[in-house]
């Protein structure tokens, strides 16, 4: 069991959620409920459960978290590509934060792999 706030995938997962929720304002209130509500819990979910396996027992739980939050950050990929492509998102946005989550899936997949090593 470790304190979350201690790793740098948590702190670069909380700083895209944050950067996910500021992006996502401007969209098309007709999205609240579509768009914008599925990227920001796909991207809330990845430091959520990076969060939630720190409170687990084992290196296998905790590794099946950091999967979860692994899938969680595809699936904000995801939602990234299609509000640039429904043009809600402008092409710096996306870049930024396609930049930002591609750096948590790889910190992610390496933390997985030390942690599965133990």
């Amino acid at each position: 069991m470790q304190n979350f706030k201690d790793l740098k995938v948590w702190e670069k997962a909380h700083a895209f959620t944050l950067s996910v929720y500021k992006a996502t304002e401007q969209f098309p209130k007709k999205e609240m409920f579509g768009i914008v509500s599925q990227l920001r819990r796909s991207a809330s979910s990845v430091a959520a459960n990076v969060a939630e396996g720190c409170g687990r027992k084992t290196n296998r739980d905790f590794a099946r978290f950091l999967n979860i939050a692994l899938g969680s950050a595809n699936e904000s990929e995801y939602f990234l590509i299609l509000a640039k492509d429904l043009v809600y998102l402008t092409e710096n946005d996306f870049k930024t934060l396609s930049l930002l989550v591609n750096e948590i899936k790889a910190m992610l997949i390496r933390l997985i792999g030390k942690v599965q090593e133990n």
